[in-house]
């Protein structure tokens, strides 16, 4: 991150940064704070696995109780009328489960199977949080660009007022081309605001998700994955990679398992109980016991139709993982054809801004020697005021096609491919300009393969 010291007029310093994607994105992993709340579901799970296991050592406990004898039951016990006394019965007990039918060891995998879904849920939602911070970070470069885009045609709309205003000193125009120049400017001016405005909400999101209220800049475009990459390639990484994929499996293996777990009816419960009995007055009234006890169910309609339930619920979501692959394999389609369609526009946008420039330049000669009217002028300056927007709205889509692609291959978004350049076409025809956008101005990740390469 860069960082430079800011003088104003106050006596403190403020530090300002400009960030790069790869480090906002390293600072949301650290910093963001639903994120860590999202962790920590898989320290909630591992407590279900404590307590699966914690059925193997039984349970160990202590119980008291007063009791306080009639008249007739004192004597029965050979105390004269009206001789109550309280009898104090306290007792160490261990419950130990000998055999449930398999219920407890299929908890227990069950319970270890759902620390994997959360910890394959959490590598999901922290994908999620890496594209929504991809997002936020080139919304903040298009926000600055139509900035910048709008400082060039204010530039171009002062010139304008300076221009009328010598043309009409000279009296070879009217007044009301210099009024048209100035509403023009003014228009300008308020477009301005606006998009400044833009870009201070823009950068105020990027520092929500990352935590960091130091960033003031940016950089360039960050594209995550490159269009020319084999679409067929992409689904196959797409149903190894895709943890909401790898989730449902678990799921899958863990409903298998609760039907086993609801099969404990077809066998006996057996249970093993200890206690003594520490006596009220002396140690010769002590007691123990150990016991051992077997239960068989011939007919327990409630639990079988709990095993019935759990045979369609597996069922159901071995059906729900089925129609996920398919899916996963049809947003993969979508969202590549989206990018290949976004990357395609940008080199009639680039041809479109740099033609709108030579015209406006044109058209500037064509208004100081009497050839054209103000008007047409004016808007010429609009058509190339818009087609620098339409191109950083393309670049921007660009990128934002392939942010949601890379989300749909579940790979992280971490990559080290190469931003959007623009060449010079004043240098390039418009083969050579096709060829360069086509080829030279991304690279593949390693998680894609170039088409030409996979043939």
């Amino acid at each position: 991150m860069k960082k430079k010291i800011l003088l104003g007029i106050s006596p403190m310093l403020v530090m300002a940064s400009t960030i790069s994607f790869e480090q906002a994105l390293k600072e949301a992993y650290e910093n963001n704070d639903e994120l860590k709340a999202k962790k920590l579901t898989i320290e909630m799970a591992k407590t279900n696995v404590e307590k699966a296991k914690s059925y193997d050592w039984g349970r160990l406990y202590f119980d008291e109780r007063i009791t306080k004898t009639n008249d007739a039951t004192a004597s029965a016990m050979g105390h004269t009328k009206g001789d109550d006394k309280a009898h104090l019965d306290s007792r160490i007990n261990y419950d130990l489960y000998g055999f449930t039918g398999f219920k407890i060891s299929e908890a227990k995998a069950m319970a270890n199977l759902q620390v994997k879904a959360k910890k394959y849920k959490f590598q999901r939602d922290k994908n999620k949080l890496g594209v929504e911070v991809l997002k936020a970070y080139n919304g903040v470069v298009a926000a600055k660009q139509f900035v910048e885009a709008l400082e060039s045609a204010k530039q171009t709309t002062s010139y304008f007022v300076h221009m009328t205003h010598d043309l009409y000193n000279q009296g070879m125009i009217v007044y009301s081309d210099v009024l048209s120049a100035e509403k023009r400017d003014r228009d300008v001016d308020a477009k301005m605001i606006e998009a400044r405005n833009k870009y201070k909400l823009a950068l105020a999101y990027l520092r929500f998700l990352t935590g960091d209220n130091t960033i003031t800049d940016v950089l360039d475009f960050k594209v995550v994955i490159s269009p020319n990459s084999s679409l067929v390639k992409l689904q196959e990484i797409a149903l190894k990679n895709r943890n909401d994929l790898k989730e449902m499996h678990i799921n899958v293996i863990t409903m298998k398992h609760n039907v086993k777990m609801n099969e404990h009816i077809k066998y006996p419960t057996i249970g093993l109980h200890a206690d003594y009995g520490i006596g009220d007055h002396n140690r010769k009234n002590d007691s123990h016991t150990l016991a051992a006890g077997l239960r068989y169910y011939f007919m327990n309609m409630e639990d079988t139709q709990v095993l019935q339930y759990s045979k369609i619920q597996a069922h159901q979501v071995a059906l729900y993982e089925k129609y996920m692959r398919n899916g996963i394999k049809l947003d993969v389609q979508k969202k590549y054809l989206t990018l290949k369609e976004k990357t395609s526009l940008i080199t009639a946008k680039l041809k479109n801004k740099e033609a709108s420039r030579d015209i406006l330049e044109k058209y500037k000669d064509m208004y100081r020697n009497g050839l054209v009217n103000i008007a047409i002028l004016l808007m010429k300056q609009t058509e190339s005021q818009v087609a620098d927007a339409e191109l950083i709205k393309a670049k921007y889509d660009q990128a934002i096609a392939a942010a949601e692609l890379k989300l749909a291959i579940g790979s992280p978004v971490e990559t080290h491919e190469k931003v959007y350049r623009e060449p010079d076409l004043t240098k390039r025809d418009d083969k050579t300009l096709d060829k360069y956008i086509q080829k030279k101005h991304m690279r593949v990740t390693d998680d894609t393969v170039d088409e030409d390469e996979e043939e």
